[in-house]
């Protein structure tokens, strides 16, 4: 790309050079002829129409030079923006070396186990040739005669969004190992979370088939957060979550949390509509999204950790709680008992009770309804790490 770029530079300067050389040539021929005319005490009529003439050819070659220049300069420039164009790839894209393309097309073309799914997409555990065992995240497809079947600058652009995604790279984020471009959808593949999602595990949880101690429950909680602060504060430009929930919360086989569906928003429109008891006010009233929404989620999240209950959950819907866990929590802590939330499986030692109610207090704000009143995920990192050394 560089040295097509300085072969193109290089064309221009010969070009102009080429005709700043006529045009200076062409000034020493007319300076040349005035001066073999012999000198005369009064300039004839002849001679001053000759002059002009000569002046004016002067003006007309430096002017037809600069015109040309200036196009040959443009058609060089839409030239290099053509060349730099991304290709639109077929086939498996692969940014991992233990992927092979055929491999995973041979994995992609059999019946693979449902690990869940979503209103954009489901995941399939895969198992490849090689022995090793992925997740396949296969998007909605495409409505018929949409522009995202037809058009080119649409399939770049979502190609172009999931190579910067692929370059991402975080303890606390799912990692994008391979994608696969499909006639009317697309395939993403990930590393594969042994322990499932947050999800899975709360529901275990609930129904004590797992105990998840508090000291676990708020590394996890520090982990999304971090993984949050990544996205908004590393990456240029900022990129924002937009579907923060406990399903997109993965687990790997130490219970550190992972962030999934990260920037799918700008690839699945739908996303975009997609509100949940985990999406901030906003969302419902202007379908605006910033970094702080991201925060609100993440609040929710915190307090399904504290609670172990599901936001979901009909008791949130009755006027007693308030229509949601964030407003059951402030009216808890507004009336002074903020220990009636907290899970009781896993209220315990003295000093551990003192920063769950201290992660109440975090939910709690996180959960306000205006952006401004809410931290920020940088901010955030700083007030859950002082509550415990990790």
């Amino acid at each position: 790309m560089e040295k097509t770029t300085y072969v193109a530079l290089e064309l221009l300067l010969l070009v102009t050079f080429c005709l700043c050389n006529t045009t200076v040539q062409c000034q020493k021929r007319s300076i040349s002829r005035i001066s073999a005319d012999p000198p005369s005490p009064s300039v004839a009529p002849g001679h001053r129409n000759r002059f002009e003439r000569i002046i004016l050819s002067i003006f007309l070659g430096l002017a037809t030079g600069l015109i040309f220049s200036f196009l040959f300069a443009c058609i060089v420039r839409c030239f290099i923006r053509y060349l730099g164009r991304t290709p639109i790839l077929k086939g498996p894209v692969i940014f991992s070396p233990k992927i092979a393309p055929k491999t995973l097309q041979s994995a992609l073309a059999n019946e693979n186990q449902l690990l869940g799914s979503s209103p954009n997409g489901k995941y399939y555990k895969t198992v490849l040739d090689n022995g090793l065992t992925v997740a396949v995240k296969r998007l909605e497809p495409f409505e018929n005669g949409s522009p995202e079947t037809h058009s080119k600058s649409v399939k770049r652009r979502m190609q172009e969004e999931l190579e910067m995604l692929a370059g991402l790279r975080h303890r606390n984020l799912m990692s994008l190992r391979a994608f696969v471009r499909e006639p009317d959808r697309f395939c993403l593949v990930y590393d594969y979370m042994t322990m499932g999602s947050l999800e899975d595990a709360m529901k275990r949880v609930r129904e004590n088939e797992l105990q998840l101690s508090w000291e676990l429950r708020l590394r996890i909680a520090v982990g999304i957060v971090k993984g949050l602060q990544f996205l908004h504060f590393s990456c240029a430009p900022k990129v924002l979550h937009h579907n923060l929930k406990p399903n997109n919360v993965l687990l790997d086989a130490e219970f550190e949390p992972r962030l999934a569906d990260c920037g799918l928003a700008k690839l699945m429109p739908n996303l975009d509509r997609e509100v949940s008891a985990y999406s901030a006010p906003e969302c419902f009233q202007n379908c605006r999204y910033t970094d702080k929404s991201d925060v609100f989620s993440f609040g929710v999240i915190l307090g399904v950790l504290l609670t172990g209950r599901d936001p979901m959950d009909t008791f949130f819907g009755e006027a007693s709680s308030g229509g949601s866990l964030g407003q059951w929590l402030r009216h808890l802590q507004q009336a002074g008992d903020p220990r009636e939330a907290l899970d009781r499986s896993i209220l315990g030692e003295e000093v551990e009770e003192e920063e769950m109610l201290m992660a109440v207090r975090i939910a709690v704000v996180c959960q306000s309804d205006f952006p401004a009143d809410r931290p920020s995920s940088d901010e955030l990192v700083s007030m859950l790490t002082q509550l415990h050394s990790f």
